[in-house]
């Protein structure tokens, strides 16, 4: 890969990794709830909690967020349970 990644707003979601929220007993059927999908072209979509400004001054060195970017935080269980999904390469 050379030069600077991009996000590619015309990929499509291709396959969900892990449990969804409502199978993990994390929500109650609503639409707001985090997930963890890959989409059409190898990237990953992460729906979760915006927390960017609540981390923003205490990011460990070398860690930055883009004004473009945001940090999201998703729960340990979905990740665990993704890691199935997940390729080695």
């Amino acid at each position: 890969m050379s030069g600077r990644w991009e996000a590619d707003a015309s990929a499509s979601f291709a396959q969900r990794w892990g449990k969804s929220a409502l199978e993990l007993g994390m929500t109650d059927d609503t639409p707001a709830c985090p997930d963890i999908w890959e989409l059409d072209n190898g990237d990953v979509a992460v729906i979760g909690r915006d927390l960017t400004e609540a981390y923003r001054d205490r990011l460990p060195a070398g860690v930055s967020v883009g004004r473009d970017e945001r940090l999201i935080i998703v729960p340990r269980t979905m990740m665990i349970t993704a890691k199935v999904d997940i390729p080695d390469v």
